[in-house]
């Protein structure tokens, strides 16, 4: 839990301050959706499934509650460098909000530092904090690179995320091989073409199909 819930990074971060995660309601959700689907929840299969959905939402779901502050650990430090920094090829793994089912892919991170620089295992972390969330992919998109530019101040920031989500693959429209693309550019990259090239093409280059 955060303990300060107005502090700069805890409103950046957009966080559920005020309570725990209620995982004896989602247990007891959980088995009243087994008895309304038609199953016996009491047969030895599913005896301790509601349990065990209750505990992998809180880890599923653990973004809202997540210190920002402890997940930084002061591992901002002071560097003469100004060129682009990148991040690519992080896996992520989300749910989306619309129909509670799984959205998986990667991110790719940049920014240019104005005087500050972040540890490198921060930037996945930062993804991790969005991701864990009941999400869609724009909003995710957003939320990270807007994150990042409130820690650092850089000369700008940019995220591309890719993503196959498991409520149009497995339900409705049903196409396996269909990825969503989305970016937020901020400061130099939303404003220098260049730049802004120079960091697509950067993630282009080398990339795998995203795939399951």
């Amino acid at each position: 839990m955060v303990d300060d819930c107005y502090d700069p990074l805890a409103q950046a971060a957009d966080l559920f301050c005020k309570e725990d995660m209620d995982l004896d309601t989602i247990e007891s959700s959980i088995g009243k959706i087994l008895e309304a689907i038609g199953e016996d929840k009491d047969r030895e299969g599913l005896l301790r499934t509601p349990h065990r959905v209750a505990k992998s939402y809180a880890e599923l779901l653990a973004g809202y509650r997540m210190d920002p502050k402890a997940l930084i650990n002061n591992a901002v430090f002071d560097v003469a460098y100004d060129a682009m920094v990148i991040v690519r090829d992080i896996e992520f793994s989300s749910m989306c909000e619309h129909h509670m089912l799984p959205f998986i892919g990667r991110a790719h991170v940049a920014y240019i530092p104005s005087d500050k620089v972040i540890g490198l295992s921060k930037i996945p972390r930062i993804v991790d904090l969005f991701s864990k969330r009941l999400q869609v992919q724009e909003r995710m998109t957003t939320q990270i690179a807007e994150f990042i530019n409130v820690v650092l101040q850089p000369q700008g920031v940019a995220v591309v995320v890719e993503g196959l989500h498991m409520c149009m693959m497995l339900r409705g429209v049903k196409k396996q091989d269909a990825r969503m693309t989305t970016s937020a550019m901020l400061g130099a990259f939303r404003d220098d073409y260049s730049t802004r090239m120079e960091f697509l093409d950067n993630i282009s280059r080398g990339a795998n199909s995203l795939h399951i």
